[in-house]
């Protein structure tokens, strides 16, 4: 990471190509995609027009597909700047493509939402994409995030968020890291491990770990209202929060 590469490259190696893997070593990462897919479907359920939804990080298609399935009327707007994972979204995705509910742009989650127009989003979504910017950017992110919105537009967020109780986070990330050790040397994929470690180094550093308390304050600085975190699943938490209808 770099001031001009703000995001974790990892995910250009063999993370990237591998992600479904994630399955595997942290099951609550599947069913956080859904929950997210599900929220966005509730929402969009209530427009009478199909709804815009901006989705940061769409990787592999894991969340975008969670979206689509559960929004039939919503267009989706999928951003990732990770071409070895964004191209097997495009492969998988491409009946969605062809339908006209599906885009993909291939800039940084902070360039993308700038060149959005405010007020134009009903929806942005993301599943652990945050965790992984900077501090610095992340609130950027956030706060373009708020301007890209439509009044009453929602933000779904289901990712890291680290326990307060940081002996308790700790024993949660021990726990986590003891799972991916019995999953990747189960099958002989020290390859792997190694990577996942490096990267969860990353997550937990002073200038990337999404603090709950911290990470809430932060959207409220951002003028988002109504911020909710609806489920926790040890280090992973599903947050929704609005922008004012005005």
């Amino acid at each position: 990471m770099s001031a001009d590469n703000p995001f974790d490259a990892m995910f250009s190696g063999v993370i990237g190509r591998e992600y479904d893997m994630l399955k595997l070593i942290c099951p609550f990462a599947t069913e956080m995609s859904r929950l997210v897919g599900l929220e966005i479907g509730d929402f969009c359920r209530g427009h009478a027009s199909p709804a815009s939804v901006v989705e940061l990080g769409g990787g592999t298609g894991i969340t975008t597909l969670a979206i689509l399935s559960a929004a039939e009327n919503c267009r989706v707007l999928s951003i990732d700047s990770e071409p070895t994972m964004q191209n097997q979204a495009k492969l998988s995705l491409q009946d969605w493509v062809q339908q006209g509910r599906l885009d993909f742009s291939g800039q940084d989650a902070l360039s993308a939402l700038r060149d959005l127009p405010a007020d134009s989003a009903d929806a942005v979504a993301s599943a652990y994409t945050l965790h992984n910017f900077e501090a610095g950017y992340r609130r950027q992110v956030l706060a373009e995030i708020y301007r890209v919105l439509k009044p009453g537009g929602i933000f779904v967020n289901g990712d890291r968020y680290g326990l307060d109780d940081i002996d308790a986070h700790t024993r949660a990330t021990q726990q986590e890291v003891a799972g991916y050790f019995k999953v990747l040397t189960g099958i002989d994929r020290l390859d792997l491990l190694e990577h996942w470690i490096i990267h969860l180094f990353s997550d937990e550093s002073e200038n990337h770990v999404m603090r709950e308390s911290i990470a809430l304050a932060q959207m409220a600085e951002a003028g988002f209202g109504k911020i909710q975190l609806k489920r926790r699943m040890d280090v992973n938490a599903l947050v929704t929060a609005a922008k004012n209808a005005g």
